[in-house]
């Protein structure tokens, strides 16, 4: 059996899991937060976005589930000792951690390796190298080790991709037929017939845009059927300077982008709700100082503050290795610190906002009529200010989120973000400023990280709009829902 390994960050994804779940649940016993959900559920734009967020939490969560694999007994052998004589030999793990997405990559040709740089779907490395053939060395561009293999000829690649091109388009369709299908099932229950379930979400008449979510769902799945029929036996983005696929790279990068922009935010919250709440609660010397710390605070320079944090934190990283038992916990260790150190020293923006929403709540009825029956400072706080607060805590997290997702990749760009063993699109950008500038021009490195950055970034951005729109009161739109049409026989 393998031994599950639970690294910090790891814990902190299922936490949020956890979290999302629990406030799902609040929503349902809530009418106020299901109108407002309800809103952002009736904009197609948003739910489009949510089905591509849906697809890169779906691969963090499974990048996050980590074990050590039971070495075989001769490996196992050839790393311990000899034990007494009789002793049953203890288990032995390898020193690497694997996680369930690499499992599921580990079927194609995205998780093996090959020496250098090669172009996307090609059988040769993409530099030359010295060679012997028939007992001379010459410079030639060495066959790939792992790409083609099943190919008698090269000559034979393009008919190959293009049979594999053409199933998994036929894939991809029919995976959109049976989720048509399945949508128009579960629709069977409000509809007098098989047509008027299928008229009911491709016509949005149920109030939820399901036509544009299904077709964004059939590109998503589209995409993945032919990059899957392709990487069964080529390397689709090609391959990096270390010969890993770029595909398989950006991949892993989404659960680094993903803990950094959501790990970060709710690291800003406990200051920020402190200090917003009581600077604007209090006023006076309490205002005044809690001013003058975050005033201080945005003063400095923050790519100087979060460099001098983050070499302190890597000293102390480099001066207690026994606290590591692998090189995957040490480096999630550096990315769960920077995201604190991103959260402790970016939360003056938001404590403006909270500060400046609470000195405008306390003058209000309701919170005068609590003092005058004598309510405690921290009940008024937390009963009466705190609720009416969380529209602009919700809605700074989500816009929040992919900023701090392009600011991780400025920080290892300029070599202060992740650990280099990390994969992220930072890490993936900071490699590919040298590569631009070769010639020929290795280009497949950037362009993978620059589309996954941007479907990422670009689909949170719109999601959150939504979310402003129906949980800010100065903002809030309110959209009549399409009436369902009448049946013709009736």
């Amino acid at each position: 059996m393998p031994k599950f390994v639970f690294l910090w960050t790891d814990i902190f994804v299922f936490c949020l899991v956890l979290a999302v779940l629990l406030y799902a649940l609040r929503v349902r016993r809530s009418a106020s937060l299901q109108s407002a959900w309800k809103s952002v559920a009736r904009t197609p734009s948003a739910m489009c976005a949510a089905v591509v967020l849906a697809g890169f939490v779906s691969l963090g969560v499974l990048d996050s589930i980590h074990y050590r694999p039971l070495l075989p007994p001769v490996e196992a052998a050839g790393q311990t000792a000899a034990g007494q004589a009789g002793a049953a030999p203890a288990p032995v793990y390898s020193p690497t951690l694997r996680s369930a997405l690499d499992d599921l990559l580990s079927l194609t040709q995205l998780a093996k390796r090959e020496n250098t740089y090669s172009a996307p779907l090609a059988l040769r490395q993409f530099t030359k190298e010295t060679v012997v053939t028939n007992g001379q060395a010459v410079r030639d561009y060495p066959r790939l080790k792992h790409a083609g293999l099943h190919l008698r000829a090269e000559a034979d690649r393009g008919r190959d991709i293009s049979r594999r091109l053409s199933w998994g388009i036929l894939a991809g369709l029919a995976a959109c037929l049976a989720s048509a299908l399945l949508l128009t099932l579960l629709h069977r229950r409000r509809a007098e017939g098989f047509r008027h379930a299928w008229l009911l979400w491709w016509r949005g008449e149920s109030g939820i845009p399901w036509r544009p979510m299904w077709i964004t769902f059939s590109m998503v799945l589209a995409l993945a059927a032919v990059a899957l029929a392709l990487g069964g036996n080529y390397h689709v983005l090609g391959t990096d300077r270390t010969g890993n696929d770029v595909l398989w790279q950006c991949l892993k990068s989404i659960r680094t982008a993903l803990v950094i922009g959501t790990l970060t935010t709710v690291a800003m919250l406990p200051p920020a709700l402190a200090f917003g709440i009581a600077a604007g609660y209090f006023k006076g010397k309490v205002d005044d100082v809690i001013q003058y710390i975050y005033t201080t605070l945005t003063s400095i320079p923050g790519v100087l503050l979060i460099a001098a944090c983050v070499l302190m934190m890597q000293v102390y990283i480099d001066n207690n290795p026994d606290l590591f038992d692998t090189v995957a916990a040490r480096a999630d260790l550096r990315l769960f610190l920077l995201c604190l150190i991103l959260g402790l020293t970016g939360w003056a923006g938001l404590c403006r906002l909270l500060r400046a929403e609470t000195l405008k709540l306390r003058e209000l009825e309701y919170v005068q009529a609590a003092r005058a029956f004598g309510v405690g400072h921290w009940r008024i706080m937390r009963r009466h200010l705190l609720p009416n607060l969380m529209h602009i805590v919700l809605i700074t997290m989500v816009l929040e989120f992919s900023g701090l997702v392009l600011y991780e990749a400025i920080l290892s760009y300029l070599g202060i973000g992740v650990d280099p063993s990390t994969p992220s699109f930072g890490t993936m950008i900071d490699m590919a400023r040298l590569e631009m500038s070769r010639d020929p021009m290795i280009w497949w490195n950037l362009l993978g990280a620059f589309v996954f950055l941007l479907a990422l970034v670009l689909s949170a951005n719109i999601f959150a709009d939504a979310i402003q729109d129906a949980f800010d009161p100065r903002t809030r739109r309110f959209r009549p829902r399409r009436l369902a049409l009448k049946d013709s026989a009736s």
